[in-house]
């Protein structure tokens, strides 16, 4: 799994002109899934963006997690996030898991990052033409691969 984590002050995604997801501060993490991976992507990724200390302490400094905080996440679904520019000019999209094994693994981590958060978060629709609006806070953008761990 490949994931773009945004610190924000607030993010919404809206589908078909109708907010589907929003939150104040937080995180908005766009997450692309490829069919090699498996829970253990999903529980390390989860824990990983719950505790990850991006968000200022009483001194202003970045010491403190979204958990810590109370803060939002609003996960989107982005295959675009595996494109191999490689050849040409057109991006392709193989290493993308397909529907068939991506909206599982999608609908498990919304689960896994509930639960690690302890409270529900926010969501797109897996496959929606979806708008994402956000206020960067920062800027912060962090990206993150489960297979390299980094």
């Amino acid at each position: 799994m490949r994931v773009v984590i945004q610190r924000v002050s607030n993010a919404s995604v809206s589908i078909e002109g109708k907010i589907n997801g929003a939150i104040e501060q937080g995180l908005m993490v766009l997450v692309g899934i490829e069919d090699a991976d498996t829970i253990e992507d999903i529980q390390w990724l989860s824990n990983k963006m719950v505790n990850l200390r991006i968000f200022n302490d009483a001194a202003g400094i970045m010491n403190c997690s979204v958990k810590e905080i109370g803060g939002g996440i609003l996960l989107i679904s982005q295959f675009t996030l595996h494109a191999s520019t490689q050849k040409g000019n057109r991006p392709s999209y193989i290493k993308a898991s397909k529907p068939a094994i991506a909206i599982p693994l999608y609908e498990q981590l919304i689960q896994q990052i509930s639960a690690d958060l302890g409270k529900p978060i926010q969501t797109g629709i897996f496959g929606a033409d979806m708008q994402v609006s956000l206020i960067n806070d920062g800027p912060v953008t962090i990206i993150i691969d489960s297979k390299n761990k980094e």
